[in-house]
């Protein structure tokens, strides 16, 4: 009987899973290999504590196992501050999934700030990603950058300081970008090449665009679409243009507020857009030389709703501007068209009756405002409200916040 009782405890000290366990990580001398050594070690279902105070990084970290939490005791209270990298990658990479990222900020990476790849299922929360030197072309691209993922959730989150975009989801499904600051950024939040994105509740401001939704070219996942941006405060973004030469960012007029391009089943409703410049809203098809035979490089089935919008572009940095603000009466309508469809038999814009637009009534995609004739806009009108059923992240990812 004896024996019998003690291989049964040990089979069930073999069966059973670790438990799992708090890990936590003070500042001072060795942060950086005490936290990166943590994260290696870490197991399933462990949750890794930043305390407060500035964790001097000399490298990027990583993390590559599911279901861990790294947390901070809050975005001003702890600080990974990577001033010091000696290397050009991003601050944090993660490749695992179920990952929760919370309270906690990284400062100055030379790269992104942090870098979630195939990691799907992954929060960031209260999270906060800063270039303290302000907007320039040497800081690092993204400052929140899931990608290649699906169910993600950005909540209460900031970045100020992106030399591309500060909030970036890229090629990947079920996304939830709410309750975020976005400031001093090329763009604001981008959504590229991705599907079931909701992005609500943001602040966006002082940037070069506000938020963006683009579909691209030679990238391994297109056809990005149905993606939904309501009550957003889009105001003041009015920074010069600081992207590297050659980004597709590098290209965003100062002063745009929401961008579409080449996308499909996207509404825009219930924003406040104000002082943005050269157009509160643009919709337009992909403007550059592509070879991909499967890229639609057109919008399709863009509605633009009901939003709260100043008089609409006061100072547009485009070619002919004042040519253009003079034809207009002084100001640009707020929402701007190239006049590009797809010509698939799918209506490329609906606009609200109280949303005022023209178009550029280009003729062919790539011609340039060299070929552009201005005129007022010709859109339907929007139908019946959209589904957004199986949009955004998941119910679970919500729990991990609580």
């Amino acid at each position: 009987m004896i024996r019998l009782s003690i291989a049964a405890f040990a089979l069930a000290t073999v069966a059973a899973p670790a438990l799992a366990e708090t890990v936590t990580i003070a500042p001072g001398e060795g942060a950086q290999e005490r936290l990166q050594e943590a994260l290696i070690l870490a197991r399933p279902g462990d949750e890794i504590v930043l305390a407060a105070g500035r964790f001097a990084m000399t490298d990027g970290l990583s993390l590559d196992v599911d279901n861990v939490t790294l947390r901070g005791a809050g975005m001003e209270a702890s600080v990974l501050d990577f001033t010091g990298q000696q290397g050009s990658g991003e601050g944090l990479l993660v490749t695992s999934d179920g990952v929760t990222l919370r309270d906690f900020a990284i400062e100055n990476p030379k790269g992104d700030g942090i870098k979630s790849k195939g990691a799907d299922d992954i929060v960031y929360h209260a999270i906060r990603v800063t270039w303290t030197g302000g907007p320039k072309a040497s800081n690092g691209a993204y400052g929140i950058y899931p990608v290649e993922s699906t169910n993600i959730l950005v909540d209460g989150s900031e970045v100020s300081g992106a030399s591309d975009a500060g909030i970036y989801v890229g090629q990947s499904r079920k996304i939830t970008v709410r309750n975020s600051v976005a400031t001093d950024n090329v763009a604001g939040i981008e959504i590229e090449n991705s599907r079931d994105a909701i992005v609500e509740r943001n602040f966006v401001s002082r940037n070069t665009g506000g938020i963006l939704v683009f579909d691209l070219p030679d990238l391994p996942v297109m056809g990005g679409g149905n993606v939904l941006v309501r009550n957003n405060l889009v105001a003041s973004n009015t920074t010069a243009n600081f992207a590297p030469e050659g980004n597709i960012v590098a290209s965003v007029p100062r002063g745009t507020g929401i961008m579409v391009m080449a996308n499909e089943n996207v509404w825009v409703g219930q924003n406040l857009l104000y002082d943005n410049p050269t157009a509160p809203v643009m919709v337009i098809a992909y403007p550059m030389p592509f070879e991909d035979p499967d890229y639609n490089p057109y919008p399709r089935e863009v509605t633009i709703d009901w939003n709260m919008v100043d008089e609409g572009g006061t100072d547009p940095q485009l070619e002919g501007a004042a040519q253009l603000v003079a034809a207009f009466g002084g100001t640009l309508p707020p929402v701007m068209w190239d006049g590009l469809e797809a010509g698939d038999g799918r209506e490329t814009l609906r606009v609200h009756p109280e949303m005022a637009g023209w178009s550029l009534n280009l003729a062919a995609q790539g011609g340039g405002m060299a070929n552009a004739r201005p005129g007022p806009l010709a859109a339907g009108v929007p139908g019946q409200p959209i589904s957004i059923e199986g949009w955004g992240a998941g119910p679970e990812l919500e729990a991990r916040i609580k």
